[in-house]
């Protein structure tokens, strides 16, 4: 059936998904207890995507772009260091404030492997950790342009160091709520800026 264009409702519908899908897991959840947390007929969610995976995989798109949004956001000083520190607080900060929706992230990743359309999940995983990369490889040559940073700081590898952490910390939040994932990436960025300074500043 042809999908309408009714951005609004569609908007509704992923969000409505968003809490039936974290609520219930993947497995459990079905289309009509995402039909009656919208408040619409089944047969509606239908005329938007083909089947509760094509659902599953809005929701998916929806929680990447979201964290992008607030990414993106974060970091207007001309200090690179306190931008990276804004990044990070920001990504922390943005998931302990919906940590019950953590489960929706392990779902996506077994979603890479044993999902019909692990292709396409897979393939957003790559598309959005490149994009987080690049974002903050440049944040770090930003830094070695200005003489923040070492110029031997190796930014790509950095970059990937950083975002690995960050993934960690918030897996052992969702694990354990007495975790303080915000000190900890605030203390380990601190000490990883101070190995990205240059040397001069070092002893300073």
């Amino acid at each position: 059936m042809a999908r309408k264009a009714d951005p609004e409702k569609k908007n509704n519908i992923i969000a409505a998904a968003i809490r039936v899908f974290s609520q219930k897991g993947f497995a459990g959840a079905r289309i009509i207890d995402v039909a009656r947390d919208a408040d619409i007929g089944k047969g509606t969610i239908y005329e938007y995507f083909q089947s509760k995976e094509d659902l599953f995989f809005a929701v998916f798109q929806q929680v990447m772009h979201e964290s992008e949004i607030s990414m993106a956001a974060s970091g207007e000083s001309d200090n690179v260091s306190q931008n990276l520190k804004s990044m990070g607080d920001a990504l922390i900060s943005t998931w302990l404030d919906k940590l019950e929706l953590y489960s929706l992230v392990m779902e996506f990743w077994s979603a890479t492997t044993a999902s019909a359309s692990r292709d396409r999940f897979k393939s957003t995983f790559q598309a959005g950790y490149q994009a987080f990369r690049q974002s903050i490889a440049a944040l770090i040559r930003e830094g070695i342009l200005k003489g923040e940073f070492s110029p031997d700081c190796h930014p790509a590898e950095v970059a990937s160091g950083l975002i690995g952490m960050w993934d960690a910390l918030l897996l052992q939040a969702w694990l354990d709520n007495t975790f303080d994932a915000l000190t900890s990436s605030r203390v380990c960025l601190d000490v990883m800026l101070r190995g990205l300074a240059r040397q001069e500043d070092k002893g300073s």
